[in-house]
């Protein structure tokens, strides 16, 4: 299949998601690492990014795609596309930023520090993770963004910080906790799962899906009717993660087993 062919046949297969802007940059990526036989960088990328880039490279013979977020298990990560006859070995160009201020006074979150950066019209594919710690969060970014960022970030909301430049090395490995549900349910229907897994019933599931707080495999849930199958991820607004790590088949009551995850 011609390159351009390629090109337009993945950015159909995404048009209308919510990947739709990540493929058509990703794809480009891959037509000029195709052409120049060398590398390019893309900006930060959650999952579905992530999985976007991989699938991308996977229609273009003789393109991989590494990944990297700046420490092992980050969810946010840079994909690097590149030519497999390329002999380099070219940097993420990845540093972490150190940002503390005096708790005695002043209890800053996640939701906080990143609506600080987002404040001053820097946009979210620029960062990567953001790792709160007691009156301090480590922000990741590029190496241009870090140093611009210690120079000008003085404040977040009403508390004055102070920053400097983190080594990755410091950043212990993610280590995410998880509760093992074994449950019954009438369907794989995304809401009777997220009923399961997050406690709710499966009315208060359906709303949460209506007012858009539900994602599987981080795209939007379309409707509460849509099913689910083994290995899907759920995320909702405020409740955390949740991973249909196993489906077990019918009971005798013609009821279906599943087996979930749930991260904090």
């Amino acid at each position: 299949m011609a390159g351009s062919e390629q090109r337009e046949k993945i950015i159909r297969y995404y048009k209308g998601t919510e990947g739709a802007d990540a493929a058509v940059k990703l794809v480009d990526m891959a037509e000029q690492v195709s052409r120049s036989q060398k590398f390019r960088i893309s900006d930060f990328l959650d999952p579905y990014g992530q999985e976007i880039a991989e699938t991308i490279v996977a229609n273009y013979p003789g393109l991989r795609a590494d990944f990297s977020g700046g420490y092992s298990g980050a969810e946010r990560q840079k994909a690097m596309i590149i030519d497999n006859s390329f002999g380099g070995s070219p940097a993420f160009d990845i540093e972490v930023l150190k940002v503390a201020w005096n708790g005695q006074f002043v209890h800053l979150g996640h939701r906080d520090v990143l609506g600080s950066l987002m404040g001053t019209g820097i946009e979210r594919d620029r960062l990567g993770d953001i790792i709160m710690g007691d009156a301090s969060a480590m922000i990741i970014c590029d190496g241009k963004m870090a140093r611009y960022l210690q120079d000008n970030l003085t404040s977040i909301g009403s508390a004055e910080v102070s920053c400097s430049i983190g080594s990755l090395e410091d950043i212990a490995p993610k280590e995410e906790k998880y509760k093992e549900l074994r449950a019954t349910v009438a369907s794989l229907r995304v809401d009777s799962i997220a009923a399961a897994g997050y406690g709710i019933s499966r009315s208060r599931a359906a709303t949460d899906i209506a007012a858009d707080k539900l994602k599987i495999n981080w795209q939007p849930v379309k409707n509460a009717s849509q099913a689910v199958k083994e290995g899907d991820t759920l995320s909702m607004r405020g409740r955390g993660r949740l991973e249909v790590a196993e489906v077990r088949g019918q009971t005798k009551k013609g009821r279906i087993g599943v087996l979930l995850k749930r991260y904090y």
